[in-house]
């Protein structure tokens, strides 16, 4: 849908100013000493320029000494002058780096506290925009525009006072000028804000369509679907071209509009001092230096405008920041606390050493031993409101217990593990664990305890080892190897170039769907979970790999309370329940023999099942 482009100002340029000021309020001895050498630089150009009208009027008089005198000392207030300038652009480079720094920081880590939600109701390329258009903005600004701008209003501010004390009466004329130029920059600033706010709007979303494009291209060309892909990018391409267009149309005018107004002053000014001259109202050498000041009047103009740019682009983009930064947090009102217990004379006792045995600390210092049972009460759930997916749902899986989960798609299977480990916490009803309420549970020690296979895998860049370390970061090496062969996937690891140290990067794509499934089961197996949740473990899996798994997945989840979701009913015949789920209702629960028994729904899917095989 394409953007309507208007005039109103961003809204909130107050918020997001105060917010980027108080980033730079972190780093203030750096910026100040940016000012001050700025500040230097400045008054060393003026001083320059002042200059001009002794070594003139020196020269006129024949005072050659002091001709020499007025040169020297200018040579080394330009010199003074330079040496600030070198010393302020290398000090903003580090001072804005650090800035920047503190922004992905702060950035990286809100993004990672917001909650799934977000996650799934933006696209990813948007939200990676954040990170590199709209931070790169700011970096624009900071870099070419901060000392920039405190130098061109010392100067301005600076010859205006120059102005003055040479000859007040043309400084009237020129002030003239400077209000028509202020007038229309101001009027120029208004409009490209408010496309550069589009702009940088329009920039995420075509990034996000990209990224969507990129990673679905097998499904876009089985599909033959290039021309209405291309069709809906030039649409959202020419929304970002006509905002970038009108931004760039109104920023660009102001610098020749501010050059027109400065010759025509200048050229006024120039006929009217020399009238003066000759008259004997004013000498040459401050008619000289007057008639350099006018003229430089206009560069220190000039430079705030072509920095505009980069200041309004950096608004718009740090307002993006910002506002992403003020999203609610995922909240965890959890108090309660998964710690390491040692059992002495049948008496737990909390201790900081791994012992391998867990219990849940309550606030005033109870513990519970985690067993590993899990209990819906009535639960319901709708990830929108107005459309409900779970209807009034309880169900138990004892400690050490396999339950596994069958029903056609959107029944809900996927729901419940995801209100296990409170990726959504539920509307209505209560999901306990060992007794405890889960909303009382630390949303961190939750997850701990939960070990979680998902239908879709997700790789990190790094070895075969580290992606399996991922569920266990102080895992050993032995201990990574022993999970792998749990997962049956140290075969294949041994047989890759490097073994455990092969590298991966694009999510494995230099592996099969299988192999990257058999990964993802050996970085829950590493982790050694007293909870397992399988959402679709061995979708991707043949059914040889599977019979060759069936053991070491057995091993895994001994002892332990495994949730199993599958459409292959052959992998759940051996479970201790099934729960047939229709419509966000539990319409059976039983074993394998019991369900088909009763010839109700399991009993159509089962035998549906080798109907299709």
């Amino acid at each position: 849908m394409a953007r309507t482009i208007t005039g109103k100002k961003p809204k909130h340029f107050g918020f997001t100013l105060r917010t980027l000021l108080s980033y730079m309020g972190r780093h203030k001895f750096l910026l100040l000493a940016v000012a001050v050498l700025v500040s230097i630089s400045g008054v060393a150009n003026l001083l320059g320029t002042y200059m001009i009208r002794p070594v003139v009027n020196s020269v006129g008089d024949g005072d050659i000494p002091g001709f020499l005198r007025g040169v020297v000392v200018t040579a080394v207030i330009y010199g003074i002058g330079a040496l600030s300038a070198f010393g302020y652009t290398q000090t903003m480079v580090y001072a804005a780096q650090k800035v920047l720094y503190d922004i992905r920081r702060d950035l990286f880590h809100h993004i990672q506290s917001l909650s799934l939600r977000f996650f799934d109701t933006q696209r990813h390329g948007d939200i990676m925009s954040y990170f590199t258009n709209d931070v790169d903005t700011v970096s624009d600004a900071l870099n070419n525009s901060f000392a920039m701008s405190i130098q061109s209003f010392i100067q301005l501010a600076g010859t205006l006072v120059m102005l003055f004390v040479l000859n007040w009466k043309l400084s009237l004329i020129v002030v003239l000028g400077y209000l028509a130029m202020f007038l229309y920059i101001r009027y120029s600033a208004k409009r490209s804000t408010a496309y550069y706010t589009v702009q940088q709007a329009a920039l995420g979303d075509v990034d996000g369509y990209i990224e969507e494009m990129v990673a679905g291209q097998k499904v876009i060309k089985v599909f033959n679907h290039e021309p209405e892909n291309l069709r809906v990018f030039n649409e959202k391409n020419e929304v970002l071209r006509k905002a970038g267009t009108g931004a760039q149309n109104y920023a660009a005018t102001m610098v020749p509009a501010v050059v027109s107004i400065s010759y025509i002053n200048y050229a006024v000014v120039a006929v009217l001092g020399g009238i003066m001259a000759i008259n004997g109202m004013t000498d040459i050498g401050s008619l000289a230096s007057y008639l350099v000041f006018v003229r430089q009047a206009a560069m220190p103009i000039n430079q705030f405008t072509q920095q505009s740019n980069f200041l309004l682009a950096a608004m718009a983009g740090a307002e993006r920041i910002f506002e992403a930064m003020s999203l609610k947090p995922e909240v965890d009102e959890g108090k309660i606390r998964l710690v390491n217990v040692r059992e002495e004379k049948g008496t737990l006792t909390a201790c900081d050493e791994k012992t391998g045995c867990w219990a849940w600390q309550k606030p005033e210092g109870t513990l519970v031993p985690l067993r590993g049972d899990v209990r819906f009460h009535d639960v319901s759930f709708g990830y929108d409101k107005g459309h409900t997916i779970l209807k009034h749902v309880s169900l138990y899986a004892k400690p050490g217990q396999k339950i596994a989960f069958v029903g056609s798609t959107g029944a809900g299977k996927t729901t419940i593990t995801n209100l296990i480990n409170r990726f959504y916490d539920i509307d209505d009803g209560s999901v306990t664990y060992d007794g405890i309420d889960v909303r009382e549970i630390e949303k961190d020690s939750l997850r701990q305890s939960l070990g979680i296979v998902l239908q879709d895998t997700h790789l990190f860049t790094g070895t075969i080892e580290e992606n399996i370390r991922f569920g266990k970061l102080d895992a050993t090496h032995e201990e990574v190897v022993r999970a792998a062969k749990i997962a049956n996937a140290d075969s294949f690891i041994r047989r890759l170039p490097q073994g455990y140290d092969t590298r991966i990067t694009s999510d494995g794509a230099s592996l099969s769907q299988g192999q990257r499934q058999l990964l993802a089961i050996a970085r829950a197996a590493v982790a050694d979970p007293p909870v397992l949740i399988l959402d679709e473990a061995t979708s991707s899996i043949d059914t040889r790999t599977e019979a060759l798994i069936e053991k070491g997945m057995d091993q895994l989840m001994e002892g332990r309370t495994v949730f199993v979701i599958a459409h292959r009913l052959s992998t759940v015949r051996n479970a201790d329940a099934i729960i047939v789920l229709e419509h966000g209702q539990i319409v059976e629960r039983g074993c394998h023999e019991e369900l088909l028994a009763q010839k109700g729904e399991y009993y159509q899917l089962y035998n549906g099942m080798f109907e299709l095989s």
